[in-house]
C-alpha cells in the first residue's frame, strides 16, 4: 500500500467512527421515540462505507441543477434522503460510481405526493398523454426494478396500489407489472403488498389477454403503445408485450403459490410455457437469428429488420440457450455496437436514421435507455445462465460503461455535467428530443408538449439496478439465501463495495478486496449481513450464503 492509499484508509477509518458515534449519540437522543422500523434497524448496523464519504456527488449535482419542477422531496432535502434511502457504492471507475449516484438523485426527484399516497414519474412537467397525477405505466416496470433498493418501502407499496386501486391505468402502454412487483418482493421478502394485490394483478393479465391476444395465441401492440413509435419493424406481434406477458405468467404462478392457490399458479405457469412456444416458433427468424415483428394477417412475414427490442426476451429468461446467438449483434459495429449505442434498429439496415425531422422521439435508430436498460438486464440473466460464448462479462462491463458515457450534457457556458434524457444520437451523444424541442419554433421549449426542459432528468430507465443486480452481481431470490455473482471481469478491479443494501429485511455488504487492504476485511469477495459474514470466495466468483434469522 503506497502512502496515498495509507492516507486514504486512515481517513476512510476515521470517517466511519465519527459517524458511528454520531448515530450512537442520535440513538440515545432518540430513545423511546417511535422511528419506523426499516430507519432504526439500518442505525444499529456497523456500515463498512462512511455516507459522508459520497455526499460530495450530491452537492454537486444540486450546484449544477436548475431545480424547475420540484415534488415531494426537494433539493435541498435530497442529501438526506439518499443517505437513509439506497445502498452506497464505492469502485474504482469513479465514472461508474458518479452517474450511480446522479440515477439515484435524480429518481429522488420523481416520488410524487398524490391524494392516493406516492406514485413515481416518469416526466417532471406535465405531459399532455399523462394520466392521473402525470402517472405513465410505460416505464413503469423500470421504476420498480430500480426503486426495489430503497430502504423505505411506502414509495413504492403505495405505488403499486395506485396502479390497480388508485386510479392509475395500467394498459395505457405495455407493462409487465406483475413481474415488476415480484421482482421488487424478491428483494424486500415482503410478500405482502404483492399478495394482496393477486386478484388485481390476475384480473390485468386478463384483461391483456382479451384485447391484444389474437386466435394464433399471439399477443400484439403498435409500436406507439409500447413505447416505441417510429420503428422500422411496426406494430404487430412484438416480443415486447409477448415477453412481458411471459414474465407476469411466471410472477403470478409464484405469488399464487405464496396466496395458496396452488391450481391458479398451474394455469400460469402452463399460459408461459404456451407462450414461450408460441414466441420461438413464431417470433424468432432462423435466418437472422435474432426475434422479430411479426405482422398481423394471413401470410405475412417477419419484418426484415432486427431491432433491439429482440433482446427483451432475456430480461425474463423466456428464450432457450442455442437462442443466444442473437448477442453476436450487440457488440457487431454494422449491428447495435455505437459509441453512445446501443442503436435501437441494427445500422446495416438502409432503413436505419439519426433524423432530426419530423417526430422527435424514433426508434429506428437512435439510442433510448429505455431499451438500453431491458437490453443490459438481458444480458445480465444471460450471463448468469448456461454457458455460452456469443457476448461476454467484459462485453457487459464495456456497454455499461458507454451507457454511463452517454450521461452527459454540455451546457451553454462550456462545463460538462451528469444528464439523463430521452433518445441519444448513438454516434455523438447529442440528445436529440431536447435539442429538437430547444429549436422548434412553436413554443414548445415553454409550453407546447410538456414545457421547458421536458425530458430533463427523464425517469424512463434503469442504471443503479444494473449495477447492483448485474455489476456487483447481487441477485434477488424468493428464499433465505443471498447469491452475489458479480459480472466485473477478474482482473479489471482490485476492490468495490455495495453497502447497506435492505434485503429480506437485513442490511447487507457486498465487497471484493484482492489484496485486503481497501476495508481490511481480508482478501477475496465476501458478503456481509448485519454486519457479521455469511459467505467467502478467495476470488471473484458465484457466491451464496445463508441470511441469518431475523430479530425479533
Amino acid at each position: 500500500m503506497n502512502k496515498s492509499d495509507r492516507s486514504l484508509a486512515a481517513k476512510r477509518l476515521k470517517m466511519r467512527k465519527e459517524e458511528l458515534m454520531k448515530t450512537t449519540m442520535l440513538a440515545i437522543m432518540l430513545l423511546g421515540l417511535a422511528l419506523p422500523a426499516y430507519a432504526s434497524e439500518v442505525a444499529l448496523q456497523t456500515p463498512v462505507l462512511p455516507a459522508e464519504v459520497f455526499r460530495h456527488y450530491v452537492e454537486a449535482f444540486n450546484q449544477n441543477d436548475n431545480e424547475l419542477y420540484g415534488q415531494h422531496i426537494p433539493n435541498a432535502a435530497a442529501w438526506d434522503f439518499l443517505k437513509a434511502n439506497i445502498p452506497l457504492l464505492d469502485c474504482p471507475d469513479k465514472d461508474i460510481e458518479e452517474i450511480y449516484y446522479f440515477r439515484w438523485w435524480t429518481y429522488r426527484k420523481h416520488i410524487k405526493q398524490t391524494p392516493v399516497g406516492f406514485i413515481i414519474t416518469e416526466f417532471l412537467p406535465k405531459v399532455s398523454w399523462s394520466g392521473k397525477y402525470n402517472s405513465i405505466n410505460c416505464a413503469a416496470g423500470h421504476h420498480f426494478y430500480e426503486g426495489r433498493w430503497l430502504h423505505d418501502p411506502k414509495y413504492l407499496d403505495d405505488y403499486a396500489r395506485f396502479w390497480f386501486r388508485g386510479g392509475g391505468e395500467p394498459r395505457r402502454y405495455s407493462f409487465w407489472a406483475a413481474d415488476a412487483i415480484w421482482a421488487r418482493t424478491r428483494v424486500t421478502g415482503d410478500q405482502a403488498v404483492a399478495v394482496d394485490l393477486l386478484p388485481e394483478l390476475i384480473a390485468n393479465y386478463e384483461a391483456w389477454e382479451k384485447t391484444q391476444r389474437d386466435a394464433n395465441g399471439l399477443y400484439w401492440q403498435s409500436d406507439d403503445r409500447d413505447g416505441g413509435e417510429m420503428s422500422l419493424g411496426g406494430s404487430g406481434y412484438r416480443v415486447t408485450i409477448n415477453s412481458y406477458q411471459f414474465g407476469d405468467a411466471l410472477a403470478l404462478a409464484h405469488l399464487a403459490e405464496l396466496a395458496g392457490r396452488a391450481e391458479v399458479a398451474r394455469a400460469f405457469r402452463d399460459r408461459a410455457a404456451t407462450i414461450k412456444k408460441l414466441v420461438q416458433a413464431n417470433l424468432w427468424d432462423a435466418d437472422a437469428a435474432f426475434f422479430k415483428v411479426l405482422p398481423r394477417g394471413a401470410h405475412t412475414k417477419l419484418a426484415d429488420v432486427r431491432e433491439e427490442y429482440g433482446y427483451t426476451p432475456w430480461y425474463f429468461n423466456l428464450p432457450d440457450p442455442s437462442l443466444a446467438v442473437a448477442w453476436k449483434q450487440l457488440m457487431d459495429p454494422q449491428g447495435f455496437y455505437a459509441p453512445y449505442g446501443p442503436t435501437t434498429a441494427e445500422r446495416r439496415h438502409p432503413g436505419f436514421a439519426l433524423s432530426y425531422q419530423g417526430h422527435e422521439c424514433q426508434w429506428n435508430g437512435p439510442s433510448w435507455p429505455y431499451a438500453t436498460a431491458v437490453t443490459l438486464t438481458g444480458l445480465a440473466n444471460l450471463l448468469n445462465g448456461p454457458p455460452q460464448d456469443f457476448i461476454s462479462t467484459k462485453d457487459y462491463v464495456e456497454l455499461l460503461k458507454i451507457y454511463t458515457k452517454s450521461h452527459r450534457l454540455k451546457l451553454d457556458d462550456g462545463r460538462v455535467v451528469p444528464w439523463i434524457d430521452e433518445n441519444l444520437n448513438p454516434t455523438n451523444g447529442d440528445w436529440i428530443a431536447r435539442t429538437r424541442l430547444k429549436t422548434w419554433n412553436n413554443g414548445t421549449w415553454d409550453a407546447g408538449k410538456g414545457g421547458r426542459e421536458r425530458g430533463k432528468d427523464y425517469n424512463h430507465s434503469t442504471y443503479c439496478d444494473l449495477v447492483i443486480s448485474g455489476l456487483v452481481g447481487l441477485r434477488p431470490r424468493a428464499d433465505e439465501t443471498v447469491e452475489v455473482h458479480p459480472l466485473v471481469p477478474d482482473g479489471a478491479w482490485n476492490w468495490f463495495c455495495l453497502d447497506r443494501v435492505r434485503y429480506h429485511g437485513r442490511t447487507l455488504t457486498v465487497l471484493y478486496d484482492r489484496t485486503g487492504e481497501r476495508y481490511h476485511l481480508g482478501k477475496g469477495l465476501r458478503i456481509l449481513a448485519d454486519g457479521k459474514e455469511i459467505a467467502a470466495a478467495p476470488a471473484l466468483s458465484r457466491l451464496t450464503g445463508p441470511l441469518p434469522a431475523r430479530a425479533e
